[in-house]
């Protein structure tokens, strides 16, 4: 099943941006922009734009992607080959990439917008185009 590679590439994406949330809250609590307490209940302190940043971006890889997710195991299951699947997962996979670079980066909400707009369409009709087929 060819599709399981775009979902590799996504969790992927989504443990690295793991990784870069626990190393940004301990950036932010050696340099003492935020106290550990803070990371208890995530409740006092501010912490600093680019770990807040991060930390959403994260909660964004598991919010909108479990639909993929769910589709993805649905297409192993059903035993779907179908190349124009395949070819919509990579493309939602490469704006979810673009999505958390602008998000990380510059952070210009339209940009990031669009591009999150565009990846749920996609997401929409990889689910259109998986119900014809099992219909």
């Amino acid at each position: 099943m060819d599709i399981i590679y775009p979902v590799f590439c996504l969790v992927m994406l989504t443990f690295f941006m793991m990784a870069a949330t626990g190393i940004t809250r301990l950036i932010s609590v050696r340099r003492r922009q935020v106290h550990p307490r803070y990371y208890v209940l995530m409740s006092g302190d501010t912490p600093p734009d680019y770990v807040q940043k991060v930390g959403r971006n994260m909660a964004n890889l598991l919010e909108v992607p479990v639909l993929f997710y769910l589709l993805a195991v649905l297409v192993i299951l059903f035993e779907i080959n179908n190349q124009l699947l395949v070819d919509l997962a990579w493309l939602y996979v490469a704006l979810r990439l673009v999505h958390s670079i602008i998000h990380i980066s510059y952070n210009n909400v339209p940009h990031r917008f669009i591009v999150f707009v565009l990846s749920v369409v996609t997401l929409m009709i990889m689910w259109l185009q998986f119900i014809m087929l099992v219909g």
